[in-house]
């Protein structure tokens, strides 16, 4: 069974649509006199775009499989994967509860109330502000337990959407890279990806599952 059989197995729902673009960057390239391509997960169709869509593709699929009917997440207020999961929910006709918290000291109301937070609103995302997200496996735990006492059938999607199922998304983008470089005749040494100021350099020759490691 080769990789692409193997994720088969797990429900998934197609948000991404088509590929994003693998686009050149013909001046960093000649700066550097090597040529480096991104990949323009920027450009998914959803919510202004982002590569989180890729981590929702299986962790909503997996919420609507178990009969879900709310999707409960949490991070910053202005928070690039609360927004791409209230977007979803919206999309599938679920309820969404977005646990928040502001990690900067400002109470500008630029801040508090527009960009992504705006978004939410407009999503009908139900916000929860809490001081800190000291703990937020067990804070996500216990808001689930307080919904389900309200009679919802929450589905907690972790922080950032990562876990070992979300993972599965940027396997599915290796194998996307993966045939792009095969028609494109263009062969990738490596592929780079930064995630929380760290990073990971992963050989792609014949193994593009190694884009898993990412966050």
């Amino acid at each position: 069974m080769n990789l692409q059989q193997q994720l088969a197995q797990f429900p998934r729902l197609d948000l991404v649509g088509s590929a994003t673009p693998l686009e050149k960057l013909s001046r960093l390239s000649d700066y550097l006199g090597r040529e480096i391509y991104i990949k323009r997960d920027d450009v998914t169709p959803m919510a202004m775009g982002g590569n989180k869509l890729r981590k929702l593709e299986y962790l909503a699929a997996e919420a609507l499989r178990q009969g879900a009917d709310t999707l409960v997440t949490a991070g910053a207020i202005q928070s690039n994967h609360v927004r791409q999961t209230a977007a979803v929910a919206a999309k599938l006709g679920l309820h969404c509860v977005a646990l928040l918290e502001n990690p900067i000291d400002t109470q500008a109301e630029n801040y508090l109330t527009n960009g992504n937070r705006l978004l939410l609103g407009l999503f009908n995302a139900e916000v929860v502000m809490c001081e800190a997200l000291h703990d937020p496996q067990q804070q996500l735990a216990d808001l689930a337990t307080r919904l389900e006492g309200q009679g919802f059938r929450p589905y907690v999607v972790p922080v950032g959407g990562s876990n070992a199922l979300g993972a599965l998304g940027y396997v599915q983008c290796a194998l996307e890279i993966a045939e792009q470089s095969r028609r494109s005749g263009v062969a990738f040494s490596s592929v780079l990806g930064g995630f929380r100021q760290r990073r990971h350099a992963c050989r792609v020759g014949g193994r593009p599952s190694a884009t898993a490691a990412g966050d």
